[in-house]
């Protein structure tokens, strides 16, 4: 085996020119493949990012059925009681209360129907990025509650600005009875999504409570987790735990199905993308150890005339492989890593770009991941080992004066 392995290390080297183009070919894919794959994760965890962190939170808490109409008369059970249970949460980063309505809101200039929200101001913020996302005005505060916050799109449709009044028109809770009271856009948000920006609205959540005639009942409590892979975990034991005596908790994955359905097709992708790109590095493997074979066909001619068993011929061709494969593998390796790290570092510029019903508002950066650099060099290995059954196969059935005849 040693004297084969010398053999085909020499083979190898033999053509230096084709060796290098075939293993910057075989390279490139690698690396490609391994910056599509961080680019697709990164992208992944900003699109999560993005659905979990402008607004909705990691998971949410509602009475059961809410979701499905947003009655206000159905609000959390126990809401104290769930509050402290989720204050000794050790998973949990934090939460916050809110209530939920649809409004109208009313002015001078029009009137728009609006999803109407009734938050706590310090809580929310370590959910959301509403605070952030005030673009004209403040944000609200505790002690103001005759303050209102309006998406830029409600602006535009309403003809108001900071300062102006606006009329909201609640039905309230039980009775149905309209509940009107007048508030003053305290501040404008944009959060870059359609939805958000032309569909909600914010007030304090006490004065909400108010409005809806609640008391101190609540809609919803918008979750964060410690770590955003528990948040998607469909078997993590909070879900079950907080899906009882009325309630149901939910995560991030059955509030934005959309977003899982695009993991699934993401992988799915990447897989037919694997198979195209491998599949290539195959044939470039099988063409470059054709050539190299047909340029010897003497020397295998006389290899088989001293003895040469033909096992040992296919082995050559099959060390060949390897060997190319393992230099193509620390080409495209170092490649990969210096594009993927540079990107990881800088991002890529996609803000603004709307992808499943989502809006990227931050830059994408490339995600490392272990398969990067074990999975993808073993396929490598494999698909050229693969691609190599059919020369080593060529190679054993040659017969000396065969070969030597097809070398004149």
């Amino acid at each position: 085996m040693k004297i084969l392995l010398k053999l085909a290390w020499r083979n190898v080297l033999r053509n230096k020119r084709r060796t290098l183009l075939s293993g910057l070919a075989v390279g490139i894919g690698l690396a490609s493949m391994i910056f599509v794959n961080a680019v697709f994760s990164g992208m992944l965890q900003s699109m999560i990012r993005t659905a979990t962190d402008t607004f909705i939170g990691q998971g949410q808490i509602h009475a059961k059925g809410f979701r499905d109409t947003l009655e206000v008369e159905k609000t959390i059970e126990n809401p104290g009681s769930v509050i402290k249970q989720l204050g000794r949460e050790n998973m949990l980063a934090c939460f916050t209360p809110r209530t939920v309505s649809f409004s109208m809101l009313s002015s001078a200039g029009g009137v728009k129907s609006v999803m109407l929200y009734g938050i706590k101001p310090g809580s929310e913020m370590k959910i959301s990025i509403l605070d952030e996302s005030i673009t004209n005005g403040r944000y609200l505060d505790n002690d103001n509650r005759g303050m209102i916050l309006i998406g830029s799109k409600t602006a535009e449709t309403l003809n108001v600005e900071v300062g102006d009044r606006l009329v909201v028109t609640v039905a309230q809770a039980y009775s149905g009875e309209l509940s009107q009271e007048m508030f003053r856009v305290g501040g404008i948000f944009r959060m870059g999504i359609r939805e958000a920006d032309s569909g909600l609205a914010f007030i304090n959540i006490k004065k909400a409570q108010e409005l809806l005639g609640i008391g101190n009942n609540i809609h919803e409590i918008a979750l964060r987790f410690k770590d955003i892979e528990m948040a998607g975990d469909p078997a993590l034991p909070f879900w079950r735990k907080y899906s009882r005596n009325g309630n149901e908790a939910i995560s991030w994955k059955t509030m934005v199905p959309q977003l899982d359905s695009v993991i699934e097709m993401s992988h799915i992708s990447t897989g037919i993308t694997l198979l195209l790109v491998f599949g290539i590095i195959g044939l470039t493997i099988m063409n470059s150890l054709f050539m190299s074979l047909y340029e010897r066909m003497f020397e295998f001619g006389v290899l088989r005339a001293i003895g040469t068993r033909p096992v040992s011929m296919a082995i050559i061709i099959l060390l060949e492989a390897s060997i190319l494969a393992v230099i193509s593998i620390l080409a495209g390796s170092l490649l990969g890593y210096a594009v993927t790290k540079y990107f990881s570092v800088n991002g890529i510029n996609y803000k603004g770009i709307e992808f499943a019903g989502l809006t990227i508002t931050k830059f994408i950066y490339p995600v490392f991941s272990p398969e990067q650099f074990t999975l993808y060099p073993l396929l490598i290995i494999i698909f050229s080992l693969t691609a190599a059954i059919y020369p080593a196969v060529f190679a054993a059935r040659l017969t000396p004066a065969r070969a030597m005849r097809r070398s004149i």
